[in-house]
């Protein structure tokens, strides 16, 4: 005889969802081969409810980044990793199955979290680089995450876990997240995007001028709440002192992230609050002071900026291919380098700069 299953972890989670959707039977996919054992889907599975509020929509909701069975990890206040997703799609009043891409997508986000250790919080965003629905003819090419507003936080026998809920965003959404913060414009737009539902269709919030307003006056009230940014193209060459020539130290960054960074460097420097670039190698962080200069230890490179070399900084950090110094940074050129952006087979599908 084989012991009964513990899966008080998966219990508490359908017994969240009992109290919204009752005795509805969702439509649940589950994993064949564990990730442990070499299968290719990280989460255990994914429930999709028909929700009818405030429009007809698919409530998809995870099962994996907790711990669903047996307490395995050492923090006793949180299950796994602390939370399990939600994403609300739009659906068509006759559609019967949940489309695949978005099952894709959650998964695409698990193997994220397990891959690389980063969790999903309230308030964070991602960049897709493309339609989160590849090939879809969408604006939507970001995601933000906040906390899905039917369930609340709950207490399992494994700890503590929260509903957090993707919201697919444009492109546009995504930099007003990045210079004021993701909550902040979810708010602002809420009216048109009830419940945070996702419709592949829907054009920016920004285009609506009381929201556009209101994220121009949050970031110039508020500044940046992004103190972290992780930069895919960061680097840092030393300069050379010769006989005949000089040559400066040198920052290079991505065309595809250099407009951003001069945002931010206005939205968090002259509010007196640092910013932090993370790359691959090595980190980069700028801080606000009266006196520019820089200061190199191993992998760690602190620029200090005063109010003007922020503005050089922030006439130049376009989204060009081109090299220039900062006069208030004597010493320093900055390097903005061509961004390709590749598919999932890794062809080039855009080259920005």
């Amino acid at each position: 005889m084989s012991e009964e299953v513990n899966a008080s972890g998966w219990e508490a989670i359908d017994q969240e969802l009992l109290k919204v959707y009752g005795d509805q039977e969702p439509k649940h996919y589950g994993t064949v081969i564990p990730y442990l054992l070499g299968g290719e889907d990280p989460l255990e599975g994914i429930s999709a409810y028909k929700s009818e509020t405030p429009f007809p929509h698919w409530h998809f909701v995870t099962y994996g980044f907790s711990e669903l069975y047996e307490k395995e990890s050492e923090d006793a206040e949180y299950s796994g990793y602390g939370f399990e997703l939600t994403f609300r799609l739009a659906r068509n009043e006759d559609e019967e199955e949940p489309p695949a891409w978005a099952l894709n997508l959650l998964q695409n986000m698990g193997r994220y979290v397990f891959d690389s250790g980063n969790v999903f919080k309230s308030g964070d965003y991602l960049d897709a680089n493309g339609p989160i629905c590849q090939g879809a003819d969408t604006l939507l090419t970001a995601l933000a995450f906040t906390i899905d507003p039917e369930l609340p936080a709950i207490d399992t026998p494994n700890g503590q876990l929260e509903f957090i809920q993707m919201v697919g965003i444009t492109g546009d959404e995504l930099e007003a997240m990045q210079t004021w913060n993701t909550i902040g414009v979810l708010n602002a737009g809420l009216e048109y995007i009830p419940s945070y539902v996702t419709d592949l269709s829907r054009a920016s919030l920004l285009q609506i001028p009381s929201i556009a307003e209101a994220v121009e006056k949050g970031m110039a009230e508020e500044g940046s709440n992004t103190g972290y940014l992780f930069v895919d193209q960061l680097a840092w060459e030393q300069g050379k002192k010769g006989l005949f020539s000089k040559h400066p130290n040198k920052l290079t960054l991505g065309a595809k992230q250099a407009g951003i960074i001069g945002k931010l460097l206005r939205g968090r420097i002259l509010k007196g609050k640092r910013l932090t670039l993370v790359g691959r190698e090595i980190r980069v962080v700028f801080e606000p002071g009266e006196k520019c200069g820089y200061s190199v230890e191993e992998a760690d490179i602190t620029i200090t900026l005063n109010d003007k070399a922020v503005m050089e900084l922030n006439q130049n950090l376009m989204p060009q291919e081109q090299e220039f110094e900062v006069p208030s940074l004597p010493g320093l050129s900055i390097q903005i380098a061509k961004t390709y952006i590749k598919d999932q087979q890794g062809n080039v599908v855009e080259t920005i700069g």
